[in-house]
């Protein structure tokens, strides 16, 4: 969920070191490990045990696993089901701690998805609409925003034309109404790191390219300050401070920005090597109902139509409009994988807040939204008891969730009417999302199905994996409170999965 400067790589390409591990005793494989470093121990540690495991010797296996002594501290929790329709056909595989707390992090998007897709359906579809009052001696202008999570500036652009065909030329207020979410729009137990950053921008009812703008860094000359390149013109209103600096070839990555809340002040600092590729970042919006209809007048004063003022409103205009342009969404299917793929929070938010309009009369629209999963799930299966959700991301560290969870709605899941298109969101091992860099080069091939989650010391995987000789399995692993990279934790349970995926029928 935080961004890490993490240098995703596939296993050692030292060909030396690779060859020799046919050849090398278990003394020397450690020995090898020390010199070429702890991502060649788990290559060498796992085509060592690239072999089939009953359930009894796999138990063992994967404590192995667990009680290393850089994990000795550290909160683990596993469950590994045999996927089946009812309970007497789940069975337990692999079980520790299945009903104890654990941060989800973004895997909890799994249950924001399931619940969706369960009550919104795979065709749901946003509008944004913009109306206008009758004639008079004014021409006034509502843009309704719902909360797109897709909309971009191609839709803005749709609607600058739609509104152009209308023989519009002139309007005097501009108003956008961004109240169609009640309740905060920046999440109470999200930390100030998080909110600032792109990834971590508030879901409203006017939202425009994931109400965050892009900023990359690139390398200089050795010495001078990174040059800072905006995605689009938005720099005009920004200053900058920039104390970053550009520094030699194998030095380690630092380069970080900052915002300040209240005012267009963006911080550069740390180091990128003058060899570094660019270096890309995204700055939260802090006001995005403002932004959006400035850009919308922006674009309309181009199309040659003059606006004379703008305003945003919380409060529903009680007029009568009638409506002159609109811009709906593509349905759920075709962006669901951008939540359980592409880990999006604000397509996460933006959902679980639709799911709370389904309610009667909510008060806060996220509140509203995890009461409706819990309805939902509840009704699937899922017991209420084993978790506590805040929001639709995960990215708060107050959501709470056991195995159990996760493996309940997985299971349920499997069986849904939205079976394929559920699977078909999640990453797949190696080819795309949170698993693109992950089990490639591996002793065998690893058929997997997950949601990843990752924040600060705590990171995790759910989904469903296949072994080559058992029947398909449901799984979700947690390890929280770990004092390890998040590199370094992938790579556990990366291994545990691994280990879990040889298990046969004997």
């Amino acid at each position: 969920m935080q961004r890490q400067y993490v240098h995703y790589h596939d296993y050692p390409e030292n060909a030396l070191c690779q060859g020799i591990d046919m050849i090398l005793s278990t003394y020397l494989k450690g020995l090898l490990g020390m010199i070429c470093g702890a991502s060649l121990w788990m290559f060498l540690d796992q085509t060592a045990v690239a072999q089939e495991y009953c359930r009894e010797d796999l138990g063992q296996r994967i404590d192995a696993i667990a009680n290393r002594p850089e994990l000795t501290q550290a909160h683990l929790g596993i469950l590994v089901e045999q996927q089946g329709q009812t309970p007497a056909e789940r069975q337990v595989i692999l079980e520790r701690n299945t009903d104890q707390w654990f941060v989800p992090a973004s895997t909890l998007k799994l249950l924001t998805t399931a619940a969706a897709l369960q009550r919104l359906g795979p065709d749901f579809q946003i509008e944004t609409s913009v109306y206008i009052t009758p004639p008079g001696e004014q021409t006034n202008l509502y843009v309704i925003g719902r909360g797109d999570p897709t909309f971009t500036d191609t839709d803005l652009d749709n609607l600058v034309q739609q509104i152009s065909q209308q023989g519009i030329q002139h309007i005097d207020q501009l108003w956008g109404y961004d109240g169609y979410f009640p309740g905060r729009a920046i999440h109470p137990n999200w930390e100030w790191e998080d909110v600032l950053a792109g990834y971590g921008a508030s879901a409203n009812g006017l939202i425009l390219n994931e109400n965050a703008i892009g900023v990359t860094l690139y390398p200089t000359e050795i010495g001078q300050p990174l040059r800072v390149e905006w995605q689009d013109t938005a720099q005009s209103h920004w200053q900058i401070n920039n104390t970053s600096r550009t520094v030699a070839m194998g030095e380690p990555i630092t380069a970080d920005i900052g915002r300040d809340w209240s005012q267009p002040l963006l911080h550069v600092f740390g180091n990128l090597p003058v060899d570094a590729g660019p270096d890309p970042f995204a700055l939260a919006i802090t006001q995005p109902g403002n932004h959006f209809i400035e850009q919308l007048a922006t674009r309309l004063i181009q199309a040659g139509i003059t606006v004379n003022q703008t305003n945003l409103t919380p409060h529903w205009p009680r007029l009568d409009l009638v409506e002159i342009a609109t811009v709906s969404s593509a349905p759920l299917s075709e962006w669901l994988s951008r939540i359980n793929q592409d880990s999006n929070n604000l397509h996460a938010e933006a959902l679980l807040k639709s799911l709370g309009l389904t309610t009667e009369d909510p008060d806060d629209a996220t509140q509203a939204g995890t009461e409706s999963v819990q309805e939902i799930l509840n009704g699937l299966g899922v017991n209420a008891d084993g978790y506590q959700m805040v929001d639709g991301s995960g990215l708060s560290r107050h959501n709470l969730v056991t195995p159990h969870t996760l493996v309940d709605t997985l299971q349920a899941m499997a069986y849904s009417p939205h079976r394929d298109l559920y699977n078909h969101s999640l990453a797949t091992a190696g080819e795309g999302g949170g698993l693109n860099y992950r089990y490639r080069n591996m002793p065998l091939q690893v058929q997997l199905q997950a949601k990843t989650g990752y924040v600060s010391n705590n990171e995790s995987l759910a989904g469903y994996l296949q072994p080559t000789e058992h029947p398909p399995l449901v799984f979700s692993i947690f390890l929280n409170n770990a004092n390890l990279s998040a590199t370094a934790m992938r790579q556990i349970i990366d291994e545990m999965i691994l280990t879990i995926a040889q298990l046969s029928e004997c």
